[in-house]
């Protein structure tokens, strides 16, 4: 007789054996058109306007910039505009 204990622990192992396969080709997402072999950047926030502040108070905004194609972006020559 399995008790209740047991029950859940080969429960939980059988879940986490689930969640560990690896995925295969046809479960990734598909790339973006005219990306195929090459970076895709993507940037979810394009503008960001300050309130008003303080003469000589620092500001900062973080941007996030993301890769959506299936080669590595490479990010160079950044300057603030």
């Amino acid at each position: 007789m399995i008790t209740k204990r047991m029950l859940v622990f080969l429960t939980a192992i059988a879940l986490c054996a689930g969640f560990s396969v690896p995925l295969s080709a046809s479960d990734k997402p598909a790339p973006l058109p005219g990306s195929a072999g090459s970076p895709a950047v993507f940037f979810p926030e394009k503008v960001f306007e300050f309130q008003p502040v303080v003469d000589g108070v620092t500001v900062v905004h973080d941007f996030a910039v993301m890769n959506k194609g299936t080669t590595p972006l490479l990010i160079e020559n950044v300057r603030t505009g």
